[in-house]
């Protein structure tokens, strides 16, 4: 495997040789001299102050090399959140503390290689996910920082999303994100694709398509006040965690609500996509007739692929697991939007 790693100290590129000389075949320059001429690198490990305005700087004049490399781990300082954020921005695929153990660093460099279906997915929509993620992960920032969020860049990112989905399918999508993303923005994106082809399905017009991918674009943006340790947590969250998670879709809500740009749909299906018809849900406990259509259909999606994505402590779960377990949720889920997910959830 070909690595290439950036670095802002030689202390640090020094020091991933050493992990990493005996299984792979490395190249690295320090950050400001960062070029990235190499052919055919599989991986780039990126060890840079992200608190430092001029490293982000320098990441960026670089930032299309690093989006054609398909594994890009970024090792930051995992106590400060906007750094987190920042990798993702920056179009890091998987991040690390910033003194991984070997075998952690192994694990993301050689993990299990890619399915054939992998291998065949277009190249647009590995730039759509990068792209989608990085929006996300600027809705973040925008939050954590108190600024204003770029509601055109998001419909940018969301489109593409959907021209992918309509051209690829699916399943292409599924892949994709699942290989090359992780945690809160491969859940956003699995949703965004998810809810754009199941409104595809049902042949919504283009202009509820666009709210639909709006919406699943937002439906997560109130988790960047939830602490990472809390979103990433390896297994069952406890009561007083479970709370707080509960909290994001009012908080999304309050972050968006006064925006112009956030249409009445989209904001209500960030606030109530948690809600379920027999009035169990959260956060305003709403009973059937007050959930909006749009907002069914973001639940079913946001539903599937939280049980669908992957997870590093736990398998995969099966499609027609998943679809089983939505088939099981009657009384809480509209039956008929049930069954007109089946080709979604099985086949496309």
């Amino acid at each position: 495997m070909k690595v290439h790693l950036v670095g802002d100290d030689t202390a640090k590129l020094t020091l991933l040789r050493g992990m990493l000389a005996e299984r792979c075949s490395l190249t690295s320059e320090l950050i400001g001299d960062a070029g990235i001429k190499g052919r055919d690198i599989d991986a780039i490990v990126v060890a840079a102050d992200l608190r430092v305005v001029d490293n982000i700087a320098a990441l960026k004049e670089i930032a299309d090399r690093i989006a054609r490399i398909p594994r890009r781990i970024f090792l930051t300082n995992h106590k400060s959140r906007l750094s987190t954020v920042q990798a993702y921005a920056l179009g890091a695929t998987s991040v690390l503390p910033n003194a991984p153990s070997r075998n952690q660093l192994l694990g993301k460099l050689l993990g299990a290689p890619p399915s054939p279906a992998a291998i065949s997915v277009a190249v647009d929509d590995r730039q759509a996910a990068s792209a989608g993620a990085a929006s996300i992960a600027a809705m973040f920032a925008a939050v954590l920082s108190g600024a204003e969020i770029d509601i055109d860049e998001t419909r940018r990112a969301g489109k593409r999303i959907a021209d992918c989905v309509a051209e690829h399918g699916l399943s292409d999508w599924l892949t994709t994100v699942r290989r090359h993303h992780e945690g809160t923005y491969q859940h956003c994106l699995l949703v965004t694709g998810i809810t754009v082809d199941f409104g595809l399905s049902l042949g919504v017009h283009s202009t509820d398509l666009e709210r639909l991918y709006m919406a699943a674009m937002f439906h997560d943006i109130g988790k960047a006040k939830i602490p990472l340790a809390i979103l990433d947590k390896p297994g069952r969250l406890d009561a007083t965690e479970r709370a707080l998670v509960e909290t994001h879709p009012a908080a999304g809500y309050e972050v968006l609500k006064e925006n112009p740009s956030i249409t009445a749909e989209v904001l209500s299906a960030v606030r109530h996509h948690h809600e379920f018809l027999d009035g169990s849900g959260y956060p305003d406990g709403l009973m059937a007739n007050n959930i909006p259509d749009l907002t069914r259909i973001l639940t079913i999606s946001d539903i599937f692929s939280a049980l669908i994505e992957y997870r590093s402590y736990k398998p995969v779960m099966a499609r027609e697991k998943a679809y089983e377990i939505l088939q099981g949720m009657e009384g809480k889920l509209e039956k008929p939007l049930i069954g007109a997910f089946r080709d979604v959830a099985l086949i496309r």
